[in-house]
């Protein structure tokens, strides 16, 4: 009876600390996962930006919203290449090309010229910089990858310029 008792407790325990054990894991997956979705984001959207400036370079009107487009291709292009070289090291595979998203917004615009690019350029810049900023910032404060972490951390202060150009630049086209 009491070896009994035994094997019943000794099998509760170990059930509960493997219960335990793979709770940890799917929470390590699931911190993994998400540092890959920030990773995923962060690439494909950078690809956006890079080829949204280039197109407000050639498009724009107005000289402020294409030093700004040129400054997005330069930022844009520098993280990648950094965000390209983390993903390498530390095995995470980023997207080739901007999500559907990011393709529906360039084809809208592609077809503008002028002051109409010029507004519906800056207004998207304004609203895409707001979510990266978020984004960027829950990755800085919360990420499990330190690379990404870090990536995130040093990315972050360009962004915020980059969101507080695009107000302002807006803001002169109105």
């Amino acid at each position: 009876m009491k070896s009994t008792f035994l094997c019943a407790v000794f099998a509760l325990i170990a059930g509960s600390t493997m219960a335990g054990g793979l709770s940890a894991a799917a929470n390590d997956k699931a911190t993994s996962a998400m540092d890959s979705q920030f990773a995923m984001k962060a690439a494909a959207g950078g690809m956006a930006e890079v080829k949204m400036g280039e197109l407000a370079v050639k498009n724009a009107s107005s000289a402020d919203v294409k030093a700004f487009g040129q400054k997005m291709v330069d930022d844009h292009s520098k993280a990648g290449d950094k965000l390209k070289s983390i993903a390498a090291k530390d095995n995470i595979s980023l997207p080739s090309e901007m999500g559907a998203k990011e393709k529906a917004t360039y084809e809208r615009l592609s077809k503008l010229q002028g002051a109409e690019f010029d507004k519906a350029y800056m207004r998207d810049m304004v609203k895409d910089h707001k979510t990266d900023v978020a984004e960027f910032q829950k990755e800085a404060n919360g990420g499990k990858n330190s690379d990404l972490k870090q990536f995130a951390s040093e990315t972050l202060p360009t962004l915020q310029e980059h969101l507080k150009m695009a107000q302002d630049t807006a803001a002169k086209l109105k």
